[in-house]
């Protein structure tokens, strides 16, 4: 009886050729390679052509030609065709290398996420063909490449938008199906860290400091990712990404701009403190996810990029923002009390420090971060964070070499 193994049968008749069909021996192959070889070989050379060519009549050489403009394949169909008529192919080459209409690109990105988060992608939304569905990541990634390149344009604000639109959705997928995709951005191969990073040079570049961090610094809370933006975390696309704070970081140089973009950074965290606040409690205090896990997860994500800020403000004319920060509506969870031990260690409240650590790893006893910290403050660890760092001190003896 036939055993499978990795998808293919083993055992029984898996090693009896077909009727018909007979299995390539190792002789054979090699045979096979050689007289590819021979005949890409033996072609004619230049003089050779032209003195087959010397006897052929108008008449045939146009028909040899039609042959091989219609059956051929495109690359070759657009090279007689630039022959043929090189003024126009120069018209084709110009257009080629104009960025796309932004106008044109904005209303392709509006209406595909409009579809995506209508669930005509996943159902049987005519609207959406069956074919389109499955070649979903092949139309974001045209979409994504055109606004790119859309940014280029005079009048790029549409562009910047559909830029803006597609990290949006980008960063939904994580969450929702829109996409028949375990995971989504690993299937589309759409790195938002690097579309962002392109997206904020060239608003700056483009418009000054002052609109950059505007823009930004309302962007950052929204598309932030602790753990990157692909479903599993690993794999080609995660390898790729970078943290929007550490792209912040390499921006931001001079210490006034790192007190300018705190202030709307700042701003934005208000915006959004407010917007949840006027947010009608028509659900249960227990609805899932609650007020109070969405701001623990916004300072999860958020967790590096205030590091950075603590350690650029802390002693400097801006450190008053880091007590904005510290204690801001917006952000909670153990990943605030962690700012706010930071905050107090670097202002010398050793004490202070080590009580709000404990209480961090009260709640997340194998935070790695904070069994750190709590290590060098010499804060009490839970028996869980001790057996924890224990394992972790053991682990590259039992790899070592030897």
């Amino acid at each position: 009886m036939a055993v499978t193994q990795c998808g293919r049968r083993v055992g029984g008749d898996a090693g009896i050729a077909k009727p018909g069909r007979r299995s390539a021996t190792p002789a054979a192959l090699a045979w096979l390679a050689l007289t590819s070889a021979a005949v890409a070989l033996n072609r004619m050379n230049r003089d050779e052509f032209f003195a087959k060519l010397a006897g052929l009549d108008e008449d045939r050489l146009k028909k040899a030609l039609w042959n091989l403009y219609w059956r051929g394949p495109a690359q070759l169909r657009e090279r007689i065709e630039s022959e043929l008529d090189p003024a126009q192919d120069a018209v084709r080459k110009r257009a080629a290398a104009k960025p796309p209409d932004p106008g044109t690109v904005l209303l392709e990105v509006r209406d595909f996420a409009e579809l995506a988060r209508a669930g005509a992608y996943i159902a049987g939304d005519r609207r959406v063909s069956p074919k389109e569905r499955t070649r979903w990541r092949l139309t974001f990634r045209r979409l994504a490449a055109d606004a790119l390149a859309a940014l280029r344009h005079e009048d790029s604000g549409p562009a910047e938008e559909a830029v803006a639109l597609l990290i949006d959705l980008a960063c939904e997928t994580k969450r929702f199906d829109y996409f028949r995709s375990g995971d989504p951005m690993e299937a589309a191969q759409f790195v938002v860290s690097d579309a962002a990073a392109t997206l904020w040079e060239f608003v700056r570049e483009r418009h000054g400091f002052t609109r950059f961090a505007a823009v930004a610094a309302t962007q950052l809370p929204r598309w932030e990712s602790a753990y990157g933006w692909s479903r599993s975390g690993w794999g080609k696309l995660a390898e790729k990404e970078t943290s929007l704070a550490s792209v912040l970081g390499t921006t931001l140089r001079a210490p006034d701009a790192w007190t300018a973009f705190a202030d709307c950074y700042l701003n934005a965290l208000d915006q959004i403190a407010r917007m949840e606040a006027a947010k009608p409690a028509s659900r249960p205090s227990y609805s899932y996810p609650d007020s109070d896990y969405r701001r623990s997860g916004r300072s999860r994500d958020l967790a590096e990029w205030h590091s950075l800020l603590l350690e650029r403000l802390a002693g400097s004319e801006a450190e008053d923002r880091l007590d904005r920060l510290a204690g801001h509506p917006a952000l909670g969870g153990p990943e605030l009390t962690f700012v706010q031990a930071q905050l107090a260690k670097l202002r010398g409240d050793t004490d202070a420090a080590r009580t709000l650590t404990e209480a961090c790893l009260g709640r997340l006893p194998g935070h790695e971060g904070f069994a750190d910290f709590a290590v060098q403050i010499g804060a009490e660890l839970p028996a869980s964070t001790r057996n924890k760092l224990t394992e972790r001190a053991r682990r590259p003896a039992a790899i070592a070499p030897g």
